[in-house]
């Protein structure tokens, strides 16, 4: 088990995690410290748990703004997907209604052609 000690706000905090999961530990805590100092710059020293409060609040904030705009870009997507499927249809179908057009004169050029033949004879 790892083990690391962060400090927020002038407090050491001594967090257990899974072994090499400590670097990644410490940059979210030193993002958390980040927004810490940022907000009591902008408010003064409120208290530690106001303090992580607000950062707690501004991280929420930004994920469920991220959620929303993921949200957004999964339903353009689908739209995109949905249109491209029509697409395919729609070229398959031109596709087939050319392929029986062709057909249908190459068997009448075969019908001239043996018109012709048995004319010519």
């Amino acid at each position: 088990m790892g083990e690391v000690t962060i400090s927020l706000n002038g407090k050491s905090y001594r967090l257990e995690c899974d072994d090499g999961e400590e670097q990644h530990l410490t940059a979210l805590a030193e993002q958390i410290g980040r927004q810490i100092d940022d907000l009591r710059g902008r408010v003064g020293q409120v208290g530690d748990d106001r303090l992580l409060l607000m950062a707690g609040l501004v991280f929420a904030d930004e994920l469920h703004a991220s959620r929303r705009k993921l949200e957004e870009l999964d339903s353009k997507l689908t739209a995109i997907m949905e249109d491209r499927a029509s697409a395919d249809e729609l070229v398959e179908s031109a596709q087939a209604e050319l392929a029986s057009k062709i057909e249908a004169a190459a068997e009448r050029i075969q019908a001239l052609t043996e018109r012709l033949v048995q004319g010519g004879s």
